[in-house]
């Protein structure tokens, strides 16, 4: 098991205790591996009191793909559980459920999801296989809490070169070979970001938009002009009750501009 932190000592600690806590009957052994990014406020030391293996990345180095890159090259399982350091397991059987995903020989990877992507809640587990790639390219596998076979790591690693979205890249690739992933909402986690502040949505927005402009080009979600922005804002209701609310929203907002401003700049970084 993978996780990575910066500066999350207390969701670390949260996080690492209900990992600890998981039902292991019938599983290997669980190796522990966080990769931290320069952390000051004690994450360290929180990971290894929890007996975790610690591997460094300075924050001028990182990128997320090269991150979890750096983990994976010193685990020793089959399977790699992929978590974020504020994602939380809802109970004592996640684990054991993420590998049991994996008894199908096909699955390349495996996550937790609510919602499909016309944002209608997703009720039954769901092969995002070369089909849905092709339809849905920017759905599909994530690392926030997910995993995936270390044979296929090994063919072919994580990009290391895009600011974000290395998961959703790396799962359409495997499914367009014909390796699918498998969405279950029965594997989620406690991981949202919707209250985050504005200047954070922000960020992950145009960190996101612009690595999904990296590898689908033109085919890359989200607004691309400020036209087609207000469009957006103005047309797509997405997980919302109303038009309303969702145009009242400020994160919305901030979601959109953010999206906006990470394809404009991956345009001039091309």
């Amino acid at each position: 098991m993978v996780v990575r932190v910066r500066d999350e000592a207390v969701s670390l600690g949260r996080c690492l205790a209900l990992i600890r806590a998981q039902a292991v009957d019938g599983l290997p052994p669980v190796q522990l591996i966080v990769v931290d990014n320069d952390s000051q406020d004690g994450s360290v030391e929180v990971a290894r009191e929890h007996g975790a293996l610690v591997v460094p990345i300075s924050a001028s180095e990182f990128s997320f793909g090269r991150a979890l890159n750096r983990g994976v090259a010193v685990a020793t399982g089959e399977i790699v559980v992929a978590l974020s350091a504020h994602a939380f397991p809802q109970d004592g059987e996640w684990l054991g459920g993420i590998v049991e995903a994996f008894s199908d020989p096909a699955i390349a990877c495996a996550c937790g999801e609510r919602f499909t992507p016309d944002g209608s809640l997703l009720t039954d587990s769901f092969l995002y296989a070369a089909t849905a790639a092709a339809r849905w390219p920017a759905w599909g596998y994530s690392n926030a809490a997910g995993a995936f076979r270390a044979e296929l790591w090994r063919a072919r690693q994580f990009r290391e070169d895009l600011p974000a979205c290395e998961d959703r890249e790396w799962g359409r690739y495997w499914a367009l070979q014909g390796r699918p992933t498998l969405l279950d909402p029965a594997l989620r986690v406690g991981h949202d970001h919707t209250h985050d502040p504005v200047r954070k949505i922000y960020r992950r927005a145009r960190r996101e938009s612009a690595g999904f402009a990296v590898f689908l080009g033109a085919d890359a979600p989200g607004p691309a002009t400020m036209r087609e922005l207000i469009g957006a804002w103005w047309s797509d209701t997405r997980f919302y009750r109303n038009r309303w609310r969702a145009r009242a929203s400020h994160r919305r907002a901030a979601q959109l501009l953010g999206t906006l401003a990470g394809r404009i700049s991956a345009a001039r970084a091309s």
